[in-house]
């Protein structure tokens, strides 16, 4: 999801020159490989978006996957990236690297200043590691390398499947297959008390695309939108947008997560940038694409 609209937005900007490989042709866990492409290719900019991603089940049912797919990706990018010239490389985490009951809205300060979330932990751990990474090479080589740390996204490209999905994609296949198989009730996971911020990854791939050209520090700029809402107010939202007339009911006996994740991005403002698109207004264009494959 997020390199395809990273793509889209350079293509957008003019750039032809591209050095692209899935997962099938590259496996980023293997240093050799990754070595070789760079020995090959010679990318001069490099955005590391590449994850092994999930929500709060597979984060929690896969825990070595998460810690030891996420370390290997990274650590045999950014040395590649070192090894090959790469001019400046951007590295691309998640707002859980933040501690559970961190101060909101999250400050990029509050790093590594209290317990992390336990379900999703090894994912964190894992992004910790890789802005650690970067200010590490910076710090010894003089890399360019630069760390960014996205809210929750959405947008064309998400993952869908029912155990494996974020939250927002998991309620609107939900309520798409509600409505089409005319269910009485869909259930929320958890109280839906908790409260989450989400970007259009179109957004943050025009966030990216400002960095890579103004910042060039060590550490990290969070991208959001500065806004949350609850997640049973999220749910409500795509319930309109889908059509669907039944009820929403609660499954306590499923985990809630952290209780907020809102972004401070005072930091990425002062910068010169600001989202630019609406979350219903994205989440309609969004159902409106991918309702057909449901």
């Amino acid at each position: 999801m997020v390199g395809s609209a990273i793509l889209r937005k350079l293509q957008s900007e003019g750039f032809t020159n591209f050095v692209l490989a899935n997962s099938k042709q590259l496996d980023l866990r293997i240093q050799n490989e990754v070595n070789e492409f760079f020995r090959i290719h010679k990318p001069e900019y490099v955005f590391l978006a590449a994850a092994k991603v999930g929500g709060i089940l597979a984060n929690n049912t896969y825990r070595a996957e998460f810690l030891y797919d996420n370390l290997m990706i990274e650590s045999n990018v950014i040395e590649a990236a070192y090894r090959h010239g790469v001019k400046k490389l951007m590295f691309l985490g998640s707002s859980c690297i933040y501690p559970k009951m961190a101060p909101q809205p999250l400050k990029e300060e509050s790093l590594l200043t209290g317990l992390l979330e336990p379900t999703n932990e090894p994912y964190a751990i894992a992004k910790i590691a890789g802005i650690k990474l970067c200010d590490a090479y910076r710090a010894q080589y003089g890399c360019n390398f630069i760390s960014v740390m996205p809210t929750n996204l959405y947008g064309p490209n998400d993952n869908y499947h029912p155990e494996n999905s974020h939250v927002l994609p998991a309620l609107l296949r939900k309520f798409h297959e509600a409505r089409q198989k005319n269910e009485p009730y869909v259930t929320l996971w958890g109280t839906g008390t908790p409260r989450r911020e989400f970007l259009h990854v179109d957004d943050l791939a025009d966030a990216c695309y400002f960095l890579m050209q103004h910042f060039n520090e060590p550490g990290f700029v969070n991208i959001g939108t500065g806004v949350d809402l609850p997640i049973l107010e999220l749910a409500q939202m795509v319930q309109r947008i889908v059509g669907y007339q039944g009820e929403i009911r609660h499954d306590l006996s499923k985990p809630d997560g952290t209780p907020r994740k809102l972004m401070d991005v005072s930091k990425l403002h002062n910068l010169g940038w600001k989202a630019s698109i609406d979350l219903e207004t994205g989440i309609r264009s969004v159902y409106e694409s991918v309702k057909d494959q449901l």
